[in-house]
This record gives C-alpha cells, structure tokens and sequence, in this order.
C-alpha cells in the first residue's frame, strides 16, 4: 500500500518488512551495526526503534480482557506470573457488571478502572478492535494490545493460554518479580 506524504510516496508494506527484517536480526543476536550495515541503515536509526518498542522488564503489568470465554484459566496464569491486577469478564460477567450499577456507579467505577490502569507501566489488553482502540486512546503508558475479534463482539471468545504466556515470557515475567 502506498501513502502520499507531501512529494514523498511511501511503500508501507516495505517499511513494515524492513522493520520485521531488523527485529528478526536483532532477535538472532546480530548486532545493531552489522544489522545496519546488512540492510543499508544508519546503526542509531536501530536503536532508536529498539527503544520506540522497548518494553522493561520489572515493570508492573496489568491484563485486561473482554469477553473471555476462559476468565478462570487466564486469572490463574497471571497470577503464576505475578500479575498485581487482572481485569477479565466474560460475556455474561461484562452485563452483570453493567446493569447492576446505576449511571453515576457505572461511570465512577469506570473511571477508578481508567485511574488504577494509569498506575501501571504496561496494560495487556484482550479485545476487540475498537476496545483496544478506546483503551489506547485513554491510557498514556504501553498498551499491548491482542485483538481477539472485530467489534461488536457478542459472545464469549477462548483466548489461547499459549499465547498469553508466550506474552508473559516476552515480557520476561517471573511470579513474585513484580
């Protein structure tokens, strides 16, 4: 896909490669300057994009995901990983949550939700696009974000436990690390 930037036309899916190609070097121990050198790059522009990304470890770490078909199974999982807040409702769980409070509970337990997110480094997020868009737009931090549908999401969505933990491990989290 192309995208006119004033007289500049920039081939996205090249950018996206060559992003890919670093990371994918970097991951394999090649050094950011034989990295650059491979693709014809300036050293700084890698590590300027490794710390664009760059997620800490010994940050505090939040998860948060909506509806989930697995609540229980991906509940425990966090909290074998150290997880100090784990916010997961399914389907059933989301309304209850809703239509048991009156609009002003409603809208001041949402913004304690928004206020005890902001206190965290890196929020997870398990949901759908448009969730994940709000969530990215209302939180200054790292948002990982694992887009489990299109929304509107109706029902219940299993999330693979693999993958979650395969993200707990990238984020080289340890239970009791914080």
């Amino acid at each position: 896909m192309l995208l006119r930037i004033g007289e500049k036309v920039i081939n996205k899916q090249k950018v996206y490669r060559t992003v890919e190609q670093i990371l994918a070097m970097r991951s394999h121990g090649i050094s950011q300057q034989e990295t650059a050198r491979r693709l014809h790059l300036d050293r700084p522009f890698i590590s300027r994009l490794e710390s664009m990304g760059e997620v800490r470890k010994g940050r505090r770490v939040a998860l948060v995901g909506f509806p989930i078909g697995n609540c229980n199974e991906l509940r425990q999982l966090a909290r074998e990983y150290g997880l100090e807040y784990q916010l997961l409702f399914s389907e059933k769980e989301r309304w209850q949550f809703v239509e048991t409070k009156s609009g002003l509970e409603l809208f001041n337990e949402i913004m304690n939700i928004i206020a005890t997110l902001r206190q965290f480094d890196v929020v997870i997020i398990l949901a759908s696009n448009m969730r994940i868009k709000l969530i990215e737009t209302l939180l200054d931090q790292e948002v990982i974000a694992v887009q489990i549908g299109q929304s509107p999401i109706e029902e219940d969505v299993i999330v693979s436990p693999v993958q979650v933990k395969a993200l707990f491990d990238a984020l080289d989290l340890r239970a009791g690390e914080g």
